[in-house]
């Protein structure tokens, strides 16, 4: 089973260049999209070449801001929307589906913004609730968490490290304390577990011609429930796809 997650920078746009196509090449069973800027309508328009995939999405309640989606080759058992905690919700950033063996998480996790203006809520309140909510899932079944978690979690995982430290956005100590507790309370780095020194990104800035240099950070992963690493197969980042400033990871599982 293949599973995809992909911060699209925007459906609409990435529909326009080479989205479905890439979908439909990769072939995977689930895909969590993150960053779709768009309503539920909106994401079902954009997608409406895309076959074979049951839709679902859930919009920020700002217009063209943030967004989640998941797509499904296979009808889930259910599909919620958020949390559960409004004041996290409104942004549209997580969205769940069921499946007979576990529950596929994606999420958008809130950037701490320039200044660092959002990392308390960020770190202090969105961390400490999206945490809670996985466990309780975790209690009925394992989870894969997908997407873009807005954290470089080791020095390996973005391309300047001490430049970055306790100053930008997805590289401060709080931040990634947040992964590490993640990490810690049973929740595995499948990417980083499989490939404990591969220098690879996921993220690059549109600034100075960062992609073709590969000055990037590794902002987007997918973890799992401990449980279920012995069915992981691989772990990947797909760095060939274009089409956003992020590109998709993928996770096999038997």
């Amino acid at each position: 089973m293949k599973l995809l997650s992909f911060n699209v920078n925007g459906v609409r746009a990435a529909a326009g260049k080479t989205l479905v196509e890439d979908l439909h090449k990769l072939d995977c069973d689930v895909v969590g999209l993150q960053e779709t800027k768009a309503t539920p309508e909106q994401v079902k328009e954009a997608l409406s070449e895309l076959q074979g995939y049951y839709i679902y999405a859930f919009s920020a309640e700002k217009k063209g801001y943030s967004g989640t989606a998941i797509l499904s080759k296979v009808e889930p058992l259910s599909v919620t929307n958020g949390i559960g905690v409004p004041k996290h919700d409104n942004e549209g950033r997580s969205i769940t589906a069921e499946f007979e063996n576990f529950f596929y998480v994606t999420v958008y996790v809130p950037n701490s913004s320039s200044g660092l203006k959002r990392i308390d809520y960020r770190t202090q309140e969105w961390d400490v609730a999206f945490l809670k909510y996985l466990k309780k899932l975790e209690q009925t079944k394992p989870v894969v968490v997908c997407g873009d978690l807005n954290v470089a979690h080791q020095e390996i995982d973005l391309k300047n490290p001490k430049s970055n430290y306790n100053k930008t956005p997805g590289y401060t100590q709080a931040e990634i304390d947040g992964l590490t507790t993640m990490l810690e309370s049973g929740f595995v780095d499948t990417f980083r577990s499989l490939n404990p020194q591969t220098i690879k990104y996921s993220w690059w800035s549109y600034r100075g011609g960062a992609r073709s240099k590969n000055v990037g950070w590794r902002l987007d992963y997918f973890l799992v429930s401990q449980s279920l690493m012995p069915s992981v197969k691989d772990s990947e980042i797909l760095n060939e796809v274009m089409g956003s400033d992020h590109c998709p990871v993928q996770l096999t599982i038997f």
